[in-house]
């Protein structure tokens, strides 16, 4: 049996299931930063682009999507997207033609993304997961509000607003002196 950490199965199930991007983003953002050594470093923050590139993407910021898809791309065709039972073919089969699609002078609709698995254990760990939450793998985007399309600019940010402004201070004093 092959173990996945359980930041990437619930990357998974947002990317396939709640289409929350952000939260994808979220979860393997941690992970990656608690694992500074792993092997799969530079795979976990091309996974990371990705959802950042298509959260962008589906709320129409053109150029944020498209710097963070080739940002993406450049990484996982390089990565060994194998031993995450991802087929690298068929996302790269994905990612091209998009890229080439918002490089373009043509506005085309948001369409969702899904990543092919090779595992079938992996799946079956996924539908689990979607199955103990309630939710349906493969639900299009559609089907969620501004709530998770616009979720950075709904959240709440007083937190990192208070310790930029802490940062800030100190700085001041310490130049002050």
């Amino acid at each position: 049996m092959t173990t996945f950490p359980a930041a990437y199965l619930s990357y998974l199930v947002e990317f396939h299931a709640t289409r929350d991007f952000f939260e994808c983003h979220e979860l393997l953002e941690e992970y990656w930063k608690e694992h500074p050594e792993d092997p799969l470093a530079d795979t976990w923050v091309g996974l990371i682009q990705l959802a950042v590139g298509l959260y962008h993407e589906r709320r129409g910021n053109k150029r944020g999507a498209l710097k963070m898809m080739v940002q993406a791309e450049r990484r996982l065709s390089l990565s060994p997207l194998d031993q995450l039972g991802i087929d690298k073919d068929h996302l790269e089969n994905q990612l091209l033609p998009r890229i080439a699609a918002l490089q373009s002078e043509t506005d085309a609709d948001y369409t969702d993304m899904d990543l092919r698995l090779t595992s079938d254990e992996l799946l079956e760990q996924c539908l689990q997961a979607c199955k103990g939450r309630d939710l349906i793998w493969g639900a299009p985007s559609s089907a969620f509000g501004d709530a998770t399309i616009h979720r950075h600019t709904l959240r709440d940010r007083s937190d990192v607003i208070a310790a930029r402004q802490e940062a800030y201070e100190a700085k001041k004093r310490e130049r002050n002196g």
